[in-house]
């Protein structure tokens, strides 16, 4: 809440716990999202459920990162891979978060955050800009809730004369903000803010190894990355016919995803939980999406990768 208070004055919120922690804050990962505020919520992932395995990792709070609030309420997911890819993925999720103004939940694990790997820092003058949309001087019949093309409402920023407006957790008029009961404007402002964060401009996704088309397509995300990286290298090289794609957003899925899985006979999905991504895959683009799970607190060896692919091929 604090968090959401530092993004209601103008400022990027950020606050960071692991999946405990984000039980705790669901009414108001609810609230930013209704208030379309930009905020950022990152969830190292460890060993659950409650108190679990605080010290050992695990993939098990994407369904929760994707639906644990009351009502409709639609929250974009971004998944870092390694250590250095967080730069990247973390700025991108600050980018859809300011961009679009709603809350968005970065994934890490804690194979990730214990993790290191070699990185170049960038200069700044090399980063993409982020395109910033605060209201600093008072508009002309000044509207809280009036949308750009992007389904996008401006940020206000407090304390400017002309722009005072009702902010809340309470249902909110179209264009106006103000507190609303009408069941068609209800049915309205949901499906608005759904159809806003289904249509954030997110980019394609590419084969990290292989070719499309491959007779089995590994799809991964977060730190699963490594271990699938080495066994279809592995695999590769000795003549099997398979491909590794790897999710950076997973809400919404990038454009071209389901044609990539379609275009293959076989799909694994990879992931240190009971299969979460595997069920949001299948319901997506009704493929038979295969799951191999691990939940041990351990990240998967690639040699389990390349075994359970062999074992489809077989």
């Amino acid at each position: 809440c604090a968090a959401i208070g530092a993004s209601f004055g103008g400022d990027l919120g950020v606050t960071a716990t692991s999946g405990p922690g984000v039980a705790l804050k669901t009414e108001a990962i609810g609230l930013a999202m209704m208030l379309e505020l930009p905020l950022l919520i990152i969830n190292v992932q460890r060993g659950g459920p409650s108190t679990g395995l605080p010290t050992k990792t695990e993939q098990a709070d994407l369904l929760q990162a994707m639906y644990g609030r009351n009502g409709e309420a639609p929250v974009p997911v971004v998944a870092a891979s390694t250590p250095s890819d967080c730069f990247d993925a973390v700025i991108e999720a600050a980018r859809i978060a300011i961009e679009y103004m709603t809350p968005v939940f970065f994934l890490s694990d804690g194979y990730i955050a214990n993790g290191a790997a070699p990185w170049k820092f960038p200069n700044s003058s090399d980063l993409k800009p982020i395109q910033v949309s605060q209201l600093k001087e008072a508009k002309e019949n000044f509207q809280p809730y009036e949308r750009d093309e992007r389904l996008v409402r401006s940020w206000a920023i407090p304390g400017v004369a002309g722009m005072e407006h009702r902010l809340g957790g309470l249902e909110k008029e179209d264009v106006t903000g103000h507190v609303s009961y009408d069941p068609d404007n209800h049915q309205h402002m949901v499906e608005t803010r759904a159809a806003k964060i289904e249509g954030i401009d997110v980019p394609d996704i590419v084969l990290d190894q292989g070719k499309e088309g491959a007779e089995v397509l590994i799809l991964g995300w977060g730190s699963t990355y490594g271990s699938i990286k080495t066994a279809v290298a592995e695999l590769l090289a000795s003549g099997y016919s398979v491909a590794h794609a790897h999710l950076r957003h997973i809400n919404p899925f990038p454009k071209n995803l389901g044609s990539l899985l379609k275009a293959s006979k076989h799909v694994l999905v990879p992931e240190m939980n009971m299969g979460q991504l595997v069920k949001l895959v299948r319901d997506k683009y009704l493929v038979d999406a295969q799951s191999y799970t691990k939940v041990k607190g351990v990240p998967f060896e690639s040699l389990e990768i390349a075994n359970k692919v062999k074992e489809i091929l077989n």
